[in-house]
């Protein structure tokens, strides 16, 4: 009986020191990190409503927004495959490559500012900006607005999300109905689960990886609800990576500032769903995450991360991906006889 009550004994106390390791963890946790949250981010200026999220979702989706009818905003940010193209640097109007890698849109509405250099200080306003580039879609506000305005269908549902406005039809209504759709795009991972409380929802290797991001120093940039996207950094804080990864040309918040200190410095990437977006980087350039986890000790750390290290690292990494609804593909309306025609040269 002694040696049976030894035994419950010791198995207590162990199941305590657990529960109050994995209870240390979370606290600390809790100080670096934060859960999504269960209702849909609210908009400056901008109310949610159902039927704006489904102008949204339209807009999304229509190749007509481009000059050439070919490209939409699911193009570079393709909801099937991690909210981004999986693409070195985008492809876009007349097939030209983008400067760089195209983040994905998921969880966006959780960063600071949109784009890798920040340009841009809100979704509506990073709406806007692929629409006029010339090496994306190619379009100017004047013809999106005439688009819309062709097709009965959209100007009933601009008339519906914006009511009350004289000229519900406008490029900033565009925008700001591509905000409120995209604000739903996120995806809850089991870190969230974990964070609120479910001890079960990381595996030992996921929280050893959790304990090493934070001791190595990778939360001081990472943090927040999108474990980054709420800061800007020098790409080689510690060790500048060679042209094959940080390519000379591209001075990132450097050309938004013009500031001398903002030269190689970039938006510290969220890494939300980061096993699902390869290739990484702004370059795009590394397609291999635990080969970007190696790269980002050295540069930013300067932490010689081991190979056991970095596979527990990019386990912790995974219990970030996390589940979006389904998107039912929305069927959109019809072009007439007063639609503008698609313009521009298409190889």
């Amino acid at each position: 009986m002694k040696y049976q009550s030894y035994l419950l004994t010791t198995a207590l106390t162990a199941a305590m020191a657990t529960g109050a390791v994995a209870d240390e963890l979370r606290d600390e946790a809790k100080e670096m990190f934060e859960p999504i949250p269960s209702t849909v981010p609210m908009q400056a200026d901008n109310p949610i409503s159902d039927v704006k999220i489904d102008l949204g979702k339209a807009l999304f989706f229509d190749p007509r927004m481009s000059a050439s009818g070919v490209f939409s905003c699911n193009s570079c940010h393709n909801l099937a495959t991690g909210g981004d193209d999986n693409m070195p640097t985008s492809i876009g109007h007349g097939w030209q490559k983008g400067p760089r890698n195209s983040p994905t849109v998921l969880n966006a509405v959780f960063n600071i500012a949109q784009f890798w250099d920040g340009r841009a200080d809100d979704l509506k306003a990073q709406a806007k900006g692929p629409v006029q580039a010339g090496v994306e879609m190619a379009n100017t506000p004047d013809n999106v607005v005439a688009t819309l305005n062709s097709m009965p269908q959209y100007v009933e549902w601009f008339k519906a999300s914006f009511p009350g406005e004289a000229e519900p039809v406008s490029f900033d209504n565009f925008a700001k109905a591509i905000e409120v759709y995209e604000a739903t795009l996120v995806t809850p991972a089991p870190f969230d689960a974990w964070l609120n409380g479910d001890d079960a929802a990381l595996n030992d290797a996921q929280k050893a990886g959790l304990q090493l991001f934070m001791d190595k120093g990778c939360a001081s940039c990472h943090n927040g609800v999108n474990l980054g996207g709420n800061g800007y950094y020098p790409f080689g804080l510690i060790e500048k990576p060679g042209a094959d990864i940080l390519p000379a040309g591209d001075k990132g918040r450097f050309a938004v500032t013009e500031t001398a200190d903002d030269e190689y410095v970039f938006r510290a990437a969220p890494l939300r769903n980061i096993d699902q977006t390869a290739p990484y980087f702004h370059s795009g350039l590394v397609w291999d995450l635990k080969v970007a986890v190696q790269i980002m000790g050295e540069s930013q750390l300067g932490e010689d991360i081991t190979d056991e290290e970095a596979d527990q690292i990019v386990a912790f990494l995974g219990s970030l991906t996390g589940k979006l609804d389904p998107v039912v593909y929305p069927v959109l309306p019809a072009e007439t006889a007063n639609t503008p025609r698609p313009t521009g040269e298409v190889k």
